[in-house]
């Protein structure tokens, strides 16, 4: 044995070795490059109405649940009309369209089946029986696996079972649900050990999909952030996506995309928990059978830049916030644009919506986070250098803080509405 260990020393010493990891893939590099075509993420409206059929159909004599009965007749309005898309069926069809193309998916979390916010439905029960029936397994007679598991309270243990099983099979979105997104905490150690870092270590890559619900809605501190923060600082060499797509269909292409990249690398999406039902925050069927997932989002309102004099930048659910304060105050000379990709940094998507605005002086990041977490300090230090002199960036949310949110919905609700007022009202040319 020591003679053997000499031997694969000196051997080392070379410097003609490479490493290569051994974990067995459920699939051929071959097979990878066949299945995962690098490219669009639309569908034809064809396939979308075809899964919305299956995702509203349960077996005859089924006893559907007499609350999800509108459930189901929304989602049947896609066969043949053009209704308005939620959060959750964006991803219904996204996970819908995946399998019927031959991807399977895994998703496991707290209460994921259900969602923690009674979003999902990925698994319906008989009211009399109890019998189980799951639509996304029936979308076609030869589509892939679709499966769903409510796991227990040790996210450690799952997340290090659902890393290891994305790096095993390449062909599958595997996607790990925290029910609130504060309950990644617990198993920070697969992050940083793992997700954010096996490639650079060990070469051993894996597309690992974090959902992470993230807002500031007064539901306290351990309830609020999904600590934006610590997985910026984790990022470095392209070996993380961090996105905070604000609508439907940003999410349907987002996880379409996943699956339809050439790359490999671990998305983590911090997800909506109030807009998953707000009413503007809705996409209608031709955005999902169109388009791409954008790294920028403009401001849909603004039909001449020129008039533009303040320019909000913004991620995630404070946006629809800045929305509401905007349309009160009939402020059409503000624009208010969605950095929906935080990191890779979108540089050239920023410096072209800086060029749209020519006549902008104003520029402000805002965020509900404290001003020691979310994106802030990661955001300055890309976009200063980019700004010509003449234009001033400045921070609008809440002050640096020890807790991520107070505890107190009524101090929420004021400070709130202080940082969302004060995105309009601030005059950089004031002393």
């Amino acid at each position: 044995m020591h003679e053997r260990m000499e031997a694969a020393y000196a051997q080392s010493q070379k410097g003609d070795q490479h490493f290569r990891p051994d974990v067995p893939l459920a699939v051929t590099e071959e097979d990878l490059r066949e299945f995962q075509p690098s490219g669009e993420t639309g569908v034809g409206m064809d396939l979308l109405r075809k899964t919305a059929l299956a995702l509203s159909t349960v077996p005859e004599g089924f006893r559907l649940h007499p609350k999800l009965t509108s459930f189901m007749a929304q989602r049947r309005k896609l066969v043949d009309g053009d209704p308005a898309i939620d959060w959750s069926y964006a991803e219904a069809l996204a996970f819908g369209t995946l399998v019927y193309e031959g991807n399977p998916v895994r998703l496991s979390g707290q209460d994921c089946a259900r969602g923690t916010f009674s979003q999902r439905h990925a698994v319906l029960s008989d009211l009399e029986t109890g019998s189980q029936y799951i639509p996304l397994q029936h979308i076609s007679g030869d589509q892939a696996r679709f499966d769903v598991f409510d796991s227990l309270l040790s996210e450690a243990a799952v997340l290090g079972f659902e890393f290891g099983y994305s790096a095993a099979d390449p062909l599958a979105l595997v996607l790990w649900e925290a029910q609130f997104g504060d309950f990644a905490n617990s198993a920070q150690v697969i992050i940083d050990n793992f997700i954010s870092s096996s490639e650079v270590k060990w070469q051993q890559r894996c597309d690992l999909v974090l959902l992470l619900p993230h807002g500031f809605e007064g539901q306290g501190p351990e309830h609020s952030s999904a600590r934006l923060e610590r997985f910026i600082t984790l990022c470095a060499e392209n070996n993380m996506r961090i996105c905070c797509p604000t609508t439907p269909s940003q999410y349907f292409h987002l996880l379409r995309r996943q699956m339809r990249d050439a790359q490999q690398i671990p998305l983590i999406a911090m997800t909506p928990k109030s807009i998953l039902r707000h009413p503007k925050a809705v996409s209608r069927p031709e955005d999902l059978a169109n388009g791409k997932f954008e790294l920028v989002l403009e401001d849909p309102s603004i039909l001449d830049p020129q008039s533009v004099q303040r320019l909000l930048l913004c991620a995630g659910k404070v946006y629809y916030d800045l929305l509401a304060e905007k349309e009160k105050r009939g402020s059409f000379s503000t624009a208010i644009v969605r950095i929906e990709q935080i990191y890779p940094y979108p540089e050239w998507n920023l410096l072209k919506t800086l060029e749209t605005y020519k006549r902008v002086s104003e520029i402000f990041w805002v965020q509900e986070e404290p001003q020691n977490m979310g994106a802030w300090h990661f955001i300055c230090r890309h976009i200063t250098p980019m700004l010509p002199i003449a234009r001033d960036f400045r921070y609008v949310g809440r002050p640096e803080r020890a807790s991520p949110a107070s505890g107190s919905f009524k101090i929420y609700r004021q400070e709130q509405e202080a940082l969302v007022s004060a995105a309009f009202e601030i005059n950089t040319d004031a002393p």
